[in-house]
């Protein structure tokens, strides 16, 4: 019987490269015309990999997101990676907004994605391991299939595909 190729399905990100777009974000604001007196501010938590975008106004807000979005861009950063939550009221008539980094597959997207597979009736199997999937079959055509099946899917996040045998 011929032996068990397989892949691991997994969405990491290297949280170095979106340090230093951060950095680079930083000092664009103090640098940047039309941003530099405008008392917006970013600040980036390594430790709970979240940013933290303070601004006078929503659209200032926005300015900086994008900045930060190019600088990440640039750096190979997909940014479906960071998950932005809504503007929020802060001191007086400022905003706050906080973007998380994903890091993972969690357990729907792990099922929603093994279903997409099973539901190609190709012979093959994946399996949801922690915050990785594994896709395992005899045949390594198959897999090629669903790596192309996957790269054309969205599933509100970047998946590498790591540990091909």
């Amino acid at each position: 019987m011929a032996k068990e190729s397989s892949f691991d399905v997994v969405s990491t990100v290297d949280i170095q490269e979106v340090d230093n777009a951060f950095q680079q974000t930083a000092r664009e604001l103090t640098q940047r015309y039309d941003l530099r007196q405008s008392g917006a501010s970013i600040d980036f938590s390594k430790k709970d990999q979240s940013f933290t975008v303070s601004a006078p106004s929503e659209f200032v807000a926005g300015q900086v997101i994008d900045v930060l979005g190019s600088k990440l861009v640039r750096r190979q950063i997909d940014l479906s990676a960071i998950r932005w939550d809504k503007p929020q009221a802060a001191a007086g008539s400022s905003v706050r907004q906080v973007g998380r980094v994903v890091q993972g597959i969690d357990q729907d997207t792990a099922k929603k994605i093994a279903k997409d597979i099973r539901d190609l009736k190709l012979k093959c199997k994946a399996t949801v391991e922690g915050d990785k999937l594994r896709v395992s079959s005899a045949s390594k055509d198959v897999l090629q299939q669903v790596i192309a099946m996957l790269r054309e899917a969205d599933y509100g996040q970047p998946l590498q595909f790591v540990n091909y045998r």
